[in-house]
């Protein structure tokens, strides 16, 4: 019982730390402005782990890098925590379950990704029917804009209703197959 709530414990908040790096690596990639709320918060929430790491990852074309790595460095720790948890050992060979864990962490920080911007194109899509003057509307559409800018080109508007939101999500439910695949080839270890 008590392995269970540890276990719940460590997923909830390196979960949430992941997606918090996450989301500040995806803003900065696609140009999100941090001037609202949610910006604020993600700097605040974020920036103990982001600033060391910056003084020994420098960014790669405009990429923050060294929010990409404390995410893939807290998912790691995560999973080795909750392995640790259930009981797993390393013992005969540490060396491949490192190299598993590392990429068991990468396909999932891919997995995050996916499900940040799921979260907002329905977000983007919900605000400009419900509230589109609201403070965080930009961010979203900031998000989207890129993914779905391509998409707009071959599925125009149908009678004012722009279908490119769902083309979109379908197209990020396709992805996260192999994704999940590729995931549960690591199941038995992490």
């Amino acid at each position: 019982m008590l392995a269970q709530i540890g276990q719940l414990l460590v997923d909830v908040v390196a979960s949430f730390l992941v997606y918090l790096l996450l989301a500040r690596f995806l803003w900065q990639w696609l140009r999100v402005p941090f001037r609202n709320p949610l910006g604020e918060f993600l700097v605040a929430t974020t920036n103990w782990a982001v600033r060391p790491l910056r003084r020994v990852i420098a960014p790669l074309a405009g990429l923050d890098l060294a929010s990409l790595v404390a995410a893939w460095l807290a998912q790691m720790l995560a999973l080795w925590a909750l392995s640790a948890l259930r009981g797993g050992e390393f013992g005969a060979a540490p060396g491949a379950a490192a190299a598993i864990l590392a990429a068991t962490a990468f396909v999932d920080l891919i997995r995050y990704s996916l499900y940040i911007l799921i979260f907002a194109v329905i977000a983007n899509v919900v605000l400009s029917w419900v509230n589109p003057y609201s403070p965080v509307a930009p961010v979203f559409d900031a998000m989207t804009r890129p993914f779905l800018r391509p998409i707009r080109r071959l599925v125009p508007p149908i009678a004012n209703v722009d279908l490119s939101p769902l083309v979109l999500l379908m197209v990020l439910q396709v992805l996260m197959i192999p994704l999940a695949h590729l995931r549960s080839l690591a199941g038995g270890v992490f």
